[in-house]
C-alpha cells in the first residue's frame, strides 16, 4: 500500500498508524517533497473516482488567495496540484487499483477490508 503522507497532519498520522497496526506493507510517499506527476494524479483520481477539485484543500491559504471562486478546468487543476502539492487533500492511501482519502482515517480500514 502507498500512503501520500504529511507528517504534520494528524489524520495522515492516524491513517499511517492504522496501516502499521494491521501489518500492511507500506510505502510512505512524502508528497510535499516528491509531488505526484500529472500522470500519477490522473491515475490517482481515476482510482478515487473523483475530479481534481474534489481533492483540493480549500482551507489552504494558497487556495484562498489564488484559486477560490475561479473557474478552472480539470487539466489545469492537475497542473496546479502537481506544482503545489500542499493543495492535495491528505492522506491518500492506494492499494493496487483502489484508493481512498483517509478523512476520516476509518476509510483506510474499509480499503484494507476490501483487500482481504
Amino acid at each position: 500500500m502507498i500512503i501520500f503522507h504529511n507528517t504534520r497532519c494528524s489524520k495522515s498520522r492516524e491513517a499511517l498508524e492504522l496501516l502499521k497496526e494491521n501489518n500492511c506493507e507500506i510505502e510512505i510517499r512524502d508528497y510535499l517533497n516528491i509531488p505526484p506527476s500529472k500522470k500519477e494524479l490522473k491515475e490517482i483520481l481515476a482510482m478515487l473516482k473523483c475530479k481534481p477539485i474534489d481533492i483540493v484543500r480549500k482551507g489552504e491559504a494558497l487556495y484562498i488567495s489564488e484559486y477560490k471562486d475561479k473557474k478552472i478546468s480539470d487539466a489545469k487543476w492537475i497542473e496546479i496540484l502537481s506544482k503545489h502539492p500542499i493543495l492535495i487533500e491528505r492522506p491518500i492511501v492506494i492499494d493496487k487499483d483502489k484508493a481512498v482519502i483517509g478523512r476520516p482515517p476509518s476509510l483506510v480500514i474499509d480499503l484494507m477490508k476490501n483487500k482481504k
